[in-house]
């Protein structure tokens, strides 16, 4: 029900204490794990649609239903705003609500370990690339299920753009704020008020009078 939403719950106090060593043995190592097969026949897919578009690239991942994709799509009219997200379940209630023809964004499901470092190799580099309220795994054992806390988190670094992110649970922006400080790249954390909430967790967590967080950074 909107208006009454739970805050994030953690067993964990503060930062992580293994976030640091976590973080700098993903920044040295390479991330090797074989590429899911549905992931690369998107990404293939994909390649010839953005060829064609001739646009440049925005990033929606974790999208859900991808409500917020549309919304990036009018913010980005110059655009292609390309949402993802690895539940076919939720990006199938988007067609329920919204008709993508003719429109300047597509959806995809996809294993975003796999399809940001397809979109590097590619030479891919987004404008923008948005990561707007995942789960963000507030239990201290899952800090490695975090984006920053992953081996894929360079490789998301590296694909470069304006990143911006927004949790309701300050903890998770602060901890990658620190992973992008050991990555070389300064940021911005503030508290975040929207007008004009442009997913549906935005909106149910401002209803229920939680507070919320932004961070954002220039990959450049």
């Amino acid at each position: 029900m909107e208006g009454n939403s739970r805050s994030v719950s953690s067993n964990q106090q503060g930062i992580h204490e293994n976030l640091r060593k976590v973080v700098q043995r993903h920044l040295d190592e390479p991330f090797q794990k074989p590429y899911q097969q549905h992931t690369l026949d998107a990404f293939h897919q994909l390649e010839k649609q953005v060829e064609a578009a001739g646009r440049p690239l925005v990033f929606d991942s974790c999208c859900g239903t991808g409500v917020s994709t549309a919304a990036l799509a009018e913010l980005h009219p110059e655009a292609l705003v390309i949402g993802m997200d690895k539940s076919a379940h939720r990006l199938t209630k988007h067609q329920a609500h919204f008709d993508q023809a003719g429109q300047n964004y597509l959806l995809l499901q996809v294993d975003l370990n796999d399809f940001w470092r397809l979109a590097l190799e590619a030479g891919w580099q987004p404008s923008h690339h948005y990561v707007l309220y995942p789960n963000p795994w507030p239990k201290s054992r899952h800090l490695q299920r975090r984006w920053h806390g992953s081996a894929v988190f360079p490789y998301m670094l590296k694909l470069g753009g304006k990143l911006e992110l927004r949790s309701n649970w300050a903890t998770y922006l602060e901890e990658f704020q620190i992973a992008l400080t050991m990555a070389g790249y300064n940021s911005e954390l503030n508290s975040y008020q929207s007008d004009k909430p442009i997913t549906a967790f935005e909106r149910k967590y401002q209803n229920s009078g939680q507070q919320l967080w932004q961070l954002q950074s220039h990959l450049s």
